[in-house]
C-alpha cells in the first residue's frame, strides 16, 4: 500500500474510537512498539468495532464469522510504551460479502499508523452476503467526508 492520502490522517473523519493501553512486553529492542504487536493493537481495535456496531451479536445469531482476507499497514511513526493508543475505526467500503475497515492510530496526539483490513463474511468455508441488519448498521460507522 501507497504512504495514506493525508486526509485519511484525520481523526474526525472516523466514526469510532477506543484507547488501547500499551504494555512494556509491546516494545522491541529499540524500545519502541512492535511491528507484530502493532498488528495485534490493530486487532484489538477491530474486535472492540465489531462490538460496538453489533456485528459481533449478528454474526453469532445467524451462526457466522469474520476473515480478514487482507491487511496492510503503513507505520507512520513511532510509538512507545506507557502511553495510550488512540485507536480511530471506520468502515471504508462494504461490497457484497466483504467490507473495508480503516484504521488510524495516534499516540499522544501524533500519527503512528495506518491500516485497511478487507474483512470477508463467512458461512462456513464459504463468502455469504452481509447480513442486511448489518450493512444497515455499517451505514453509521462508514469514514465520513
Amino acid at each position: 500500500m501507497a504512504k495514506p492520502d493525508p486526509a485519511l490522517l484525520d481523526p474526525a473523519r472516523f466514526p469510532f474510537r477506543c484507547e488501547i493501553e500499551t504494555r512494556y512486553r509491546d516494545l522491541d529492542s529499540n524500545l519502541h512498539i512492535n511491528n507484530g504487536v502493532m498488528a495485534s493493537l490493530l486487532e484489538e481495535g477491530r474486535v472492540r468495532f465489531h462490538r460496538a456496531s453489533h456485528f459481533n451479536q449478528i454474526a453469532a445469531d445467524l451462526r457466522l464469522t469474520v476473515m480478514v482476507a487482507s491487511l496492510s499497514i503503513e507505520f507512520l511513526g513511532q510509538s512507545h510504551f506507557p502511553a495510550p493508543l488512540d485507536m480511530y475505526v471506520a468502515c471504508s467500503h462494504i461490497g457484497r460479502s466483504s467490507n473495508r475497515l480503516s484504521q488510524l492510530v495516534l499516540q499522544e496526539g501524533n500519527v503512528v499508523a495506518y491500516a485497511e483490513a478487507a474483512l470477508v463474511c463467512m458461512d462456513g468455508n464459504r463468502p455469504r452476503e452481509i447480513p442486511a441488519q448489518f450493512r444497515a448498521e455499517l451505514n453509521r460507522w462508514m469514514l465520513k467526508p
